[in-house]
């Protein structure tokens, strides 16, 4: 079994038994956001989280172990057809150098940690339509002076 069969599995079932996303979170006590980037690939689960999600979507015992496999992380270098994840290439684009000047104004020569890491998706209701906060949430990296 390789993880894009997992991923697979992992959508059908969610379909065919009406899951969310939070929902299955919620079910093996971990964040909607990691969970998600779990179940698609992008993250290795720990073993003892993996038997949970396996157990609780009734995958195949082999996913555990797919699941808790260190992925190698790649993408398209192409900007993303889809509208949603194109409007974050977009905010990178637009806003990317105005983050950079300010997280370094204010910490310093570095980066944002994408592995000491987290990120949560919030709605909140507006007359004027709903807003997507994003929160993201990492560590500061500063460059080391050798």
């Amino acid at each position: 079994m390789k993880r894009i069969d997992v991923t697979e599995e992992i959508f059908a079932i969610k379909k065919e038994k009406g899951l969310t996303w939070e929902g299955i979170a919620d079910a093996i006590g971990m964040s909607t956001v990691w969970t998600t980037s779990v179940c698609l690939g992008m993250n290795s689960c720990p073993a003892p989280i993996a038997d949970k999600l396996v157990s609780f979507l009734g995958l195949p015992a082999e996913a555990c172990s797919v699941l808790s496999e260190f992925p190698t992380k790649t993408w398209d270098e192409a900007v993303p057809q889809d509208p949603l994840i194109y409007r974050l290439y977009e905010v990178v684009g637009v806003y990317g150098d105005t983050l950079k000047e300010v997280i370094q104004e204010k910490f310093g020569d570095g980066i944002m940690s994408a592995i000491d890491f987290t990120m949560d998706v919030d709605k909140v209701e507006d007359p004027k339509g709903d807003r997507v906060i994003l929160t993201l949430n990492g560590k500061f990296l500063p460059y080391k002076v050798w």
